[in-house]
């Protein structure tokens, strides 16, 4: 048996004729940038969050660029984020010319709240959160932490769309709500694709001239911006995607529950849940000290795996003059030795499943 790390074709099988519908609706519209299949979706996802406001953009690293450059924050200007993150995060900072400062994970890979303290300086104006996986960064500390030092707040919500803490939706805890509905993305579109969402009017519009050249009236430019729409047929189809996710989480929580039930191997570490928390299960992320014998041995099985990341940021080339070096941050770059995403999306089935676990579980290193 053949099983991949992902499977985006069942989802779209899921619900093929819905989207088929909407694809031949939107192409024979004739209106295909910026018309009334975004300014729905935005408002449903909006509504879905329970936000105020959501702005569509070509993608997550747009949303998070513009978002720091919403709130003035930029060069001299230092942000908090964790470590363990992918490098879109830090460049959403960097491409502001602002300064990412590394901030060790939890042990639910989450930045470290008892850390924050330390890492601040008074060139600190916002902190970043990672909700790294699906799971949930502990957003009371978080917030406490930012009300206290007076600092921005940005959630980083690639992987976590519908994830909660204490009831409340990532990407609304702050000042703004970072997404990516890149394909493999719970809530995916069948292309790359972004938003924004916040409570604060002003930031919302800042971001709508932003994402369209700068303007605010056509041919009338109020300053320079980007070319970051979310196009007409990616919303359509997230609009059909939006009114399954529900379902589409409930079958992922399924999923978790039972690798949390039925793996039972030493050598292998499964994931903790945060109290309060809920986790959407974009990855399923077990560590392991063995990791490359563990995927060689996957591999002569045909279970497909993904590192869910090799390299933390603070190490790669295109950060390489940030002077860091390695062993500087040792929690974050023992997380990116040992940890393997493992089989998980909606359409698996149970076969597949009991599979991974039987392989898993006879893992002897």
């Amino acid at each position: 048996m053949k099983i991949m790390p992902n499977r985006m074709d069942r989802g779209f099988e899921m619900y093929k004729e819905e989207f088929e519908q909407k694809a031949l609706e939107v192409l024979r519209s004739g209106w295909y940038v910026l018309g009334k299949e975004v300014s729905s979706f935005e408002e449903e996802f909006a509504a879905y969050v329970g936000a105020k406001y959501c702005v569509g953009l070509a993608s997550g690293l747009d949303a998070l660029q513009l978002a720091f450059r919403a709130l003035n924050i930029g060069e001299g200007d230092e942000v908090l984020v964790q470590g363990n993150t992918y490098i879109a995060s830090v460049m959403g900072i960097t491409m502001n010319n602002a300064t990412p400062v590394i901030v060790e994970p939890d042990e639910y890979y989450q930045i470290d709240t008892t850390k924050l303290e330390a890492a601040l300086t008074e060139r600190t104006k916002a902190v970043l959160v990672v909700h790294l996986y699906g799971e949930n960064a502990k957003m009371d500390d978080i917030l406490s932490f930012c009300k206290k030092h007076d600092l921005k707040l940005v959630e980083d919500c690639a992987q976590s769309h519908g994830s909660t803490f204490n009831g409340q939706m990532s990407g609304t805890f702050g000042d703004v709500g970072c997404f990516s509905f890149y394909p493999s993305k719970n809530l995916g579109a069948f292309g790359d694709g972004g938003a924004i969402v916040t409570n604060d009017e002003a930031i919302a519009k800042e971001i709508r001239i932003l994402r369209n050249y700068g303007s605010e009236k056509r041919y009338y430019f109020k300053e320079v911006g980007l070319n970051s729409r979310l196009d007409e047929l990616q919303a359509g189809l997230l609009r059909v995607r939006l009114k399954h996710l529900p379902e589409l989480t409930e079958e992922r929580e399924k999923i978790a529950a039972g690798y949390l039930e039925r793996l039972n191997n030493p050598l292998i570490t499964l994931p903790k849940q945060r109290e309060g928390a809920t986790c959407v299960w974009h990855q399923f992320v077990i560590r392991c000290d063995s990791r490359d014998k563990l995927i060689e041995y996957l591999n002569e099985r045909e279970i497909g795996t993904i590192i869910h990341y090799p390299i933390p940021p603070h190490l790669s080339e295109a950060y390489r003059y940030l002077g860091f070096k390695e062993g500087d941050f040792p929690i974050t770059e023992k997380m990116a030795g040992d940890v393997l995403s493992i089989p998980m999306y909606n359409g698996m089935t149970e076969e597949e499943q009991d599979y991974v676990i039987e392989a898993l579980n006879a893992y002897r290193g």
